[in-house]
């Protein structure tokens, strides 16, 4: 077999297509986004891929194809699945046909997010199966178990790297398409598909005893797995139980013999209740390592308040484990001594210290054009509104760096910077507010706010920076650049003539690069009143290199 040297989201994506995935749709986010774009890249077998204008669209795109018959496949990060959480929640109770796969990746650290949010809980909160890769090799054969889990039980499956998985690189072995039935159509089914609240009563109640079931499933699955023996034992999950087995393997090293453990991997939930049961049997003592949340730990705690079992359950909760930001190797390694009484090799261990890295800002790109936008916008206020309070109001994306320029000073989520800002001026009047949007998120969630604001007859100046791209998470296209997801044309939005139609009269778009035309459009939207859009329109740099 051929073996290839893979990115963990590269691995997912191929894993997929060997999977016969035929609906890919998503929107970029960091740790996710390469996932699609490889889909889209080693698309031989003509697979639908779509990025998609948010991550509810796409998920209700897939779950459409889904509904017809087809494998279908969503990707985002984990703040984007609160952006899909609707669809989310609700389809759980309708089902699905085909199997449908949410990929969200999490971002311990975290390194690229608003949130340390773990994306289990969706998983226990939607009643929704979670399968939770350990390294990228694991990734590229799970997510086939992830497919053919989501048809057996008619439901949809969430997907769980977590960034170290999404970008680790492993050489991973190519294995043959898997005999996959093609889509067979939509088909009515007597308002299967239609949610009425007597339907939701009864599949509620189809979710329950399914939940059981897939509880004992996932105890006899593969990948969820007991070892070892002794009076304490060790759980662990996802790219957390990478660094407990590299723990122990250098425990062993530098050591010597290692006091007796048990280990259990959990790769899954519904959490594997019988297989924790034979798992929990005879021991005294149990160190949970995983990130981000308490999840395994927790439920073994309600395991063992539910069967009377005395163990001692160490984690999070009793602080053995970090309780925020990412485990490592090190970590591991010193819980697990503690934990097993390990009396460390000082012989063994003695050596310099690395040396501390000094720490860099991070800093919008040399030639980046929204440099210029926000000093057009600093400097304009500086000379046209010198005794007014000016509030900016950021979003998500590069510009969020405008921070360090002193022209951020609220980010909450994709879309909040145009709502914050008519928040705070309900508040104050006679506050000058500004608010910056990029060009994507504009598409994603921008436009319900704008029309808020028209319709509340708001007092607000939205500078849109369209740099004709999504630029932080890579340079993917939007409804904006007339390309889609695998480069071909598609039909372009204009961001200009969407504003015009849902009622902003007060319009101006404009080069920030042009310092004199930039200055003047700025000063008279600063004269102005009601709902005014300051539009500067740049390149990416990135694009002209």
């Amino acid at each position: 077999m051929e073996k290839k040297l893979l990115m963990g989201n590269e691995a997912i994506a191929l894993g997929a297509l060997r999977a016969g995935v035929s609906v890919i749709t998503g929107y970029p986010g960091t740790p996710s986004s390469e996932i699609l774009e490889t889909a889209a890249k080693h698309n031989s077998k003509g697979a639908y891929v779509e990025w998609s204008v948010n991550e509810k669209a796409a998920m209700e795109v897939a779950a459409g194809a889904s509904y017809a018959g087809a494998r279908t496949m969503v990707t985002m990060k984990q703040v984007g699945l609160n952006v899909a959480s609707d669809p989310l929640m609700s389809l759980n109770y309708v089902g699905i046909k085909g199997g449908m796969v949410i990929v969200c990746a999490d971002d311990p650290g975290p390194i690229s997010s608003q949130t340390e949010q773990d994306t289990r809980h969706y998983g226990e909160f939607s009643k929704i199966a979670v399968f939770d890769p350990s390294s990228p090799e694991e990734a590229y054969l799970m997510i086939a178990d992830a497919f053919e889990f989501s048809e057996k039980y008619g439901r949809p499956v969430v997907f769980r790297p977590t960034t170290r998985v999404c970008h680790g690189v492993a050489a991973i072995e190519i294995l043959p398409d898997l005999s996959v039935k093609p889509p067979d159509g939509f088909f009515k089914d007597g308002g299967k598909w239609v949610i009425f609240p007597k339907l939701a009563y009864e599949n509620h109640l189809i979710i329950e005893r399914q939940s059981e079931e897939m509880s004992l499933d996932l105890s006899n699955y593969n990948r969820n797995v007991v070892t070892g023996f002794g009076k304490k034992g060790i759980v662990s999950g996802g790219v957390s139980y990478a660094y407990t087995l590299e723990a122990l393997r250098l425990s062993a090293e530098k050591n010597g013999a290692i006091p007796p453990h048990k280990l259990f991997k959990v790769s899954s939930y519904p959490f594997p209740e019988k297989l924790a049961l034979s798992f929990l049997e005879n021991l005294d003592e149990v160190l949970v390592i995983e990130e981000l949340d308490p999840v395994i730990e927790n439920a073994l705690l309600r395991i063992c308040g539910k069967y009377g079992i005395k163990v001692k359950i160490c984690g999070k909760s009793d602080k053995s484990i970090p309780r925020a930001g990412e485990n490592t190797v090190e970590i591991a390694s010193r819980s697990i001594a503690a934990f097993l009484n390990i009396k460390t090799n000082e012989n063994a261990t003695r050596g310099e210290s690395p040396p501390i890295l000094p720490t860099r800002a991070p800093v919008l790109c040399a030639g980046c054009p929204h440099n210029a936008s926000f000093t057009a916008v600093k400097e304009a206020v500086r000379r046209y509104a010198q005794n007014r309070k000016v509030v900016y109001s950021g979003d998500i994306g590069c510009y969020t760096l405008g921070n360090t320029l002193d022209m951020v000073d609220t980010c909450l989520c994709m879309g909040a910077g145009i709502t914050v800002a008519q928040g705070i001026n309900r508040v104050e009047p006679d506050t000058l507010n500004f608010a910056f949007i990029g060009d994507s998120t504009f598409f994603h969630t921008g436009i319900p706010g704008i029309i808020n604001a028209v319709y509340s007859g708001s007092n607000i100046i939205v500078v849109i920076l369209d740099n004709s791209t999504t630029a932080m998470t890579g340079g993917q296209p939007h409804p904006g650049t007339g390309k889609n997801a695998s480069g071909g044309e598609a039909k372009k939005i204009d961001i200009f003539e969407v504003l015009s139609a849902i009622g902003v009269t007060d319009i101006v778009r404009v080069n920030p690069y042009d310092k004199a035309s930039a200055d003047e459009a700025v000063s008279r939207m600063i004269e102005k009143k009601g709902v005014r859009v300051i539009l500067f329109e740049a390149p990416c740099i990135k694009m002209k290199g």
